[in-house]
C-alpha cells in the first residue's frame, strides 16, 4: 500500500467522521425534543379500593405519587409515542427522566434546573451515552453502532474536538479546530500508521506513513501538496 493510497483511505475516513458528527448531534437533537415535548404529567386521581380487598389488575393512564406536603414527586404515563417515568425533586424539577419511545429507550438524568446533565439510549444505530455541561451543551458521546465504536469530546456549542474510533480496519484519532474543521488524522490498519494534516478548508495538505505490516523494508513515505492537492515534495 503506498502513501497515496493511505492518504486516500484517511481521507475516507475523514468524510466518515463528518457524517458521525452530524449523527450524533441530530441523535442529541431528536432525544432532547421528545423530552421537551414529553412534559410532566398532571395529577391523576383514583378511588381507592374497598378495605380488605384484593386489587389484582389496575389500569389507567397515568400515576401520580405526592409527598405528605401534596407536592408531586413521581409520575407515569403512557401515551401514544410510548411511556414516560418522571422522579422530581422537592422543588418539583423533573430529576429523572426515563422514556421508552418509537426510537428506543432514553434516561435522562438532570440538574436542579432541569437541565440535562446525561443522557443514555438505544438508538436504531445503537447505544449511546452523553454528557452535557451545566449550561446543557453536549460535551462527551460514547456510540457503538455496526462500523464500530466512537468516542467524541465538544468543545462549547457542541463543535466536536476530538473523535476518536475503533472500527474493523483499526483504530482513528481525528482532530478539529474551533469551528469544527477536521485538521489532523492518525490511522492504523494493516497497512501500518498514517499520519494527515489538513488545512482550514479541510484539504490535505501533508502525510505521513511508515511501513507496510509484515514489510518493514517499505519504510516510511512523506507527502506534501499544496492548496489544489497538487504533490509539491514527496519521499521516497
Amino acid at each position: 500500500m503506498t502513501t497515496d493510497q493511505r492518504i486516500e483511505n484517511l481521507e475516507k475516513g475523514l468524510a466518515s467522521a463528518r457524517r458521525l458528527n452530524r449523527w450524533l448531534l441530530a441523535a442529541v437533537g431528536l432525544a432532547l425534543g421528545v423530552w421537551i415535548l414529553a412534559g410532566t404529567f398532571g395529577p391523576a386521581t383514583a378511588a381507592a379500593p374497598a378495605a380488605g380487598a384484593a386489587v389484582k389488575e389496575v389500569r389507567a393512564s397515568r400515576f401520580v405519587l405526592e409527598d405528605e406536603n401534596g407536592k408531586i414527586r413521581a409520575s407515569l404515563g403512557a401515551t401514544a409515542d410510548g411511556s414516560q417515568l418522571l422522579l422530581l425533586d422537592v422543588a418539583g424539577k423533573t430529576r429523572v427522566n426515563l422514556i421508552a419511545g418509537k426510537s428506543g429507550p432514553g434516561l435522562y438524568l438532570c440538574d436542579a434546573a432541569e437541565t440535562p446533565q446525561m443522557w443514555l439510549a438505544e438508538t436504531p444505530a445503537g447505544p449511546m451515552l452523553a454528557l452535557f455541561d451545566a449550561a446543557g451543551q453536549e460535551r462527551a458521546s460514547l456510540a457503538v453502532d455496526a462500523s464500530g465504536s466512537r468516542l467524541a469530546l465538544f468543545a462549547v456549542a457542541s463543535k466536536a474536538q476530538a473523535l476518536l474510533a475503533l472500527t474493523a480496519d483499526g483504530p482513528r484519532l481525528f482532530l478539529f479546530d474551533a469551528p469544527g474543521q477536521p485538521r489532523a488524522g492518525l490511522d492504523v490498519n494493516a497497512g501500518g500508521p498514517s499520519l494527515f494534516l489538513t488545512d482550514t478548508a479541510g484539504k490535505v495538505r501533508a502525510g505521513l506513513s511508515v511501513g507496510v505490516l509484515g514489510v518493514p523494508a517499505a519504510g516510511p513515505g512523506l507527502i506534501l501538496r499544496d492548496a489544489g492537492g497538487k504533490i509539491i515534495w514527496q519521499a521516497p
